[in-house]
């Protein structure tokens, strides 16, 4: 997969919860009239009727990785609107509109990442609440709080949680449909999701405790799952995801990894490209250590969950392949 990478700022994410709570807040109370529609999931049934008909669930996701998912375990019983669509926008950063207040407020089930990931979410559903909505945390179900990784789309065991429960609270919020849900369910995890599923086990089973690199923590749930070993420091993935200038030992630490050839592939995030990110990978390319390029959110934006993760992790076989000669 090769992607144009989007660059931020090493400083872009830092105190990112205090000015996007803010400017959820005023945003949401003062720009009416003036938002654009939200976009909503391209991932529905076939077989679905009308958008707005009433008797789909209306659902809300602050992200389209997580609404991909909500929508083809749904299919034709819910219609759901996913705010972050972008390749282009960074979701920590994100300032909400009025359009998605009124999304929100109108939703009977929303979805959220958390974890500090998507702060100006929670102030959403906050400000405008909804008595009989149902919302999903996903940092609640996963039992990780605000400081912890939350990267969990790209943890398959998570992902596998978030399934179980999305599909639950469907058939708690529609009872009648619940054989439909089952159905949407299974059908998802046995055929939908087969080749990511294969490719998950088949990576594990093949090269596990292969060294690793990685330009910032939106590897780390990823590599654990897969039994990979990842050798950059924790203190250099973390900064790099707060956008927090790592440090100088850190630094000198990835450069002798990659000249040394300690690390079999490295893993780069193309939305979040700094110049010491950027420096990595050239050196990695000059050492002749596989570089495999993966994205936060959904690439191309109209790409399902299923044919984006598992276009990254085909990426990432051959590239193990390539390093390991396995």
């Amino acid at each position: 997969m090769s992607l144009a990478p989007v660059l931020r700022t090493p400083r872009q994410r830092s105190a990112r919860f205090a000015l996007t709570a803010a400017a959820a807040t005023m945003t949401v109370l003062t720009a009416a009239g003036c938002a654009t529609s939200p976009a909503k999931s391209g991932h529905t049934d076939a077989s679905g009727g009308a958008s707005g008909s009433g008797k789909k669930i209306q659902v809300v996701a602050a992200e389209n990785f997580w609404g991909s998912i909500a929508s083809q375990l749904g299919g034709s019983h819910v219609d759901v609107t996913s705010i972050i669509t972008s390749p282009d926008t960074d979701p920590h950063d994100y300032e909400p509109t009025a359009g998605n207040a009124r999304t929100v407020s109108g939703a009977r089930y929303a979805i959220v990442n958390g974890i500090g990931y998507d702060a100006w979410a929670d102030k959403l559903l906050s400000t405008n609440p909804g008595s009989d909505r149902t919302e999903l945390k996903v940092g609640d179900l996963v039992g990780l709080k605000p400081g912890g990784n939350p990267h969990r789309w790209y943890s398959p065991r998570d992902v596998h949680r978030v399934i179980e429960k999305i599909t639950a609270d469907y058939k708690k919020i529609d009872p009648a449909g619940a054989a439909y849900f089952d159905q949407r369910k299974t059908a998802f995890e046995t055929k939908t999701l087969a080749p990511y599923t294969r490719l998950v086990s088949g990576i594990k089973s093949k090269y596990a405790g292969t060294p690793i690199g990685a330009s910032e923590s939106i590897v780390t749930p990823l590599s654990k799952d897969l039994g990979l070993k990842m050798l950059t420091p924790d203190t250099f993935l973390n900064a790099m995801n707060e956008g927090a200038d790592p440090s100088a030992k850190d630094k000198a630490t990835i450069d002798q990894q990659i000249k040394k050839k300690q690390i079999k592939v490295y893993v780069y995030n193309s939305q979040n490209s700094t110049p010491d990110v950027q420096a990595q990978v050239k050196e990695a390319k000059a050492q002749g250590i596989p570089v495999v390029t993966v994205t936060e959110t959904l690439a191309p934006a109209g790409a399902s969950f299923q044919q984006w993760q598992t276009g990254q992790l085909r990426d990432l076989e051959r590239s193990l392949a390539k390093a390991t000669g396995k």
